[in-house]
């Protein structure tokens, strides 16, 4: 039972759903991840939302999404409307989505197959294992490794394709960046509207949301794995829907052309 005034994650997806119905239950965890709001939690970590959590994420919506705000000024926005207490620079709560599998929240789909939980299988590891982060850099530095001027980089940072924001809030680039900022500009050039730059984000929202779910039996309280083996096995269900993905997608892309 929820605590008075309090509603779940999923009473709030559903309620959020009425004014932005393209919005994702995992921008909700991302909102939270980035600082823009803060819900209470149960004895049991299931997250709950208060009405002003509710108001909160309605405003951050608005502003990411109607105003294209990036969200370091969106959380100064929401302290600024006293939605959001301020506590110092913002900090992902997430650091390898550990924590998030005991409030994960599944809907009833008719004709689903039932939820296995994973098993770790011998041998298994990820395809492209990380060779470690590389040092950050800042927003000038992007610049010039980028050729981006001040509006397209303010653009892709708004839509949340590049940067996260560092310990003191200050936006932090890699060089992965580096490579999603070229790949976006070259569909920039082409005309293609910004806003399906952000489309693309929220569809790679939409796939880590499915693996975290898949996996969450592998986090939490009653896991039979350490937490290296929940990490190596998560990794390579990363890498098999990501080929799952590709090949359904080769498919589709023969069938819309005609090949």
């Amino acid at each position: 039972m929820n605590a008075p005034g309090t509603m779940r994650i999923g009473e709030v997806h559903a309620l959020l759903r009425q004014d932005y119905p393209d919005i994702e239950l995992s921008k909700i965890r991302y909102y939270e991840d980035k600082g823009l709001v803060r819900p209470s939690r149960s004895r049991k970590g299931y997250r709950l939302y208060s009405e002003r959590d509710v108001a909160c994420l309605r405003e951050a919506i608005r502003l990411a999404h109607e105003e294209f705000v990036p969200l370091k000024v969106v959380r100064v926005r929401l302290i600024e409307q006293g939605l959001l207490e301020d506590d110092g620079p913002s900090r992902s709560s997430r650091p390898a989505a550990r924590d998030a599998s005991s409030a994960s929240v599944r809907a009833t789909v008719p004709a689903r197959p039932a939820i296995v939980p994973l098993r770790p299988v011998a041998g298994a590891e990820p395809s492209h294992p990380s060779a470690g982060p590389a040092a950050p850099f800042g927003m000038a530095a992007f610049a010039v490794a980028t050729g981006l001027d001040a509006d397209t980089l303010n653009l892709l940072v708004a839509q949340g394709v590049v940067g996260r924001a560092g310990p003191s809030g200050e936006y932090l680039f890699d060089d992965h960046d580096v490579a999603t900022a070229r790949a976006a500009t070259a569909l920039l050039e082409r005309g293609v509207d910004s806003r399906y730059i952000g489309s693309i984000r929220r569809l790679v929202e939409r796939e880590v949301a499915i693996v975290e779910e898949m996996t969450a039996g592998l986090r939490g309280p009653g896991a039979s794995v350490d937490e290296a083996t929940a990490t190596r096995v998560t990794a390579t269900v990363f890498d098999e829907v990501a080929l799952l993905r590709g090949l359904v997608g080769e498919r589709a892309r023969g069938d819309f052309l005609g090949r």
